[in-house]
């Protein structure tokens, strides 16, 4: 599923919202510059290796963050950009830009737990801002439940195009999720080339904690 549009309308320009999609834009661009050689290097100094990280945490920790700012391939960068431009205005109405990045960059680490505790002995580099996106999902999911998602669903090689409730949509994407994360218990981390677990990690920090990033009521007059 890929979510198109919604229907709520954004208070202010969401200046941490398009920081967050900058910065992952202009370090890609760096990343397609590179030599494929260098690329690789520059993935598995700055990706986060779970059982890297196991040896040595103190000296990896830095790519539990640098890891949701790089990303595989164009179509990775855009739909993780996509989703975020999408949902994150209205969640960083609500939050305000310093909470919001703040509740960004913790979900991030939050996806990035959750895989490595799946994960540990993985030597695969998993880079993107899946998990940081799924945070803001979840968030988004709670505080505009009602909300109408413009959806488009593939049926084999067609597209459907319907409205869906953000409740309903982020519901199933989070089945989804849990589903293939399942899946990797018994086939190995590497199925589908997708850190499942790091999904699921974000979504569940957001939907749990996101309330303690919200404003006020009182503050958000004007907003």
């Amino acid at each position: 599923m890929l979510p198109l549009r919604d229907d709520v309308p954004r208070q202010k320009i969401p200046l941490a919202t398009g920081l967050i999609i900058s910065i992952n834009i202009i370090i890609y661009i760096q990343q397609a510059r590179l030599p494929e050689v260098t690329l690789h290097r520059v993935i598995e100094t700055y990706g986060l290796i779970p059982i890297y990280f196991r040896q040595n945490p103190a000296g990896e920790f830095h790519t539990i963050f640098t890891s949701m700012f790089m990303h595989g391939g164009l179509g990775h960068l855009i739909v993780n950009m996509w989703i975020l431009a999408l949902f994150g205005d209205n969640v960083e109405d609500r939050m305000g830009r310093i909470s919001f990045l703040i509740f960004y960059l913790l979900s991030g680490l939050a996806a990035s737990s959750t895989h490595m505790y799946f994960n540990i002995n993985s030597i695969i580099p998993v880079i993107g801002a899946s998990g940081a996106v799924a945070g803001v999902m979840a968030a988004y999911a709670f505080l505009f439940p009602s909300a109408r998602v413009l959806t488009m669903i593939p049926i084999f090689i067609f597209p459907y195009i319907t409205t869906l409730p953000a409740f309903v949509f982020m519901g199933f994407w989070f089945l989804t999720q849990v589903y293939y994360g399942t899946m990797t218990l018994t086939m190995g981390a590497s199925y589908g080339g997708i850190a499942w677990w790091a999904h699921i990690g974000g979504f569940v920090f957001g939907a749990f904690f996101y309330r303690i990033f919200v404003r006020r009521r009182s503050d958000l007059i004007g907003y």
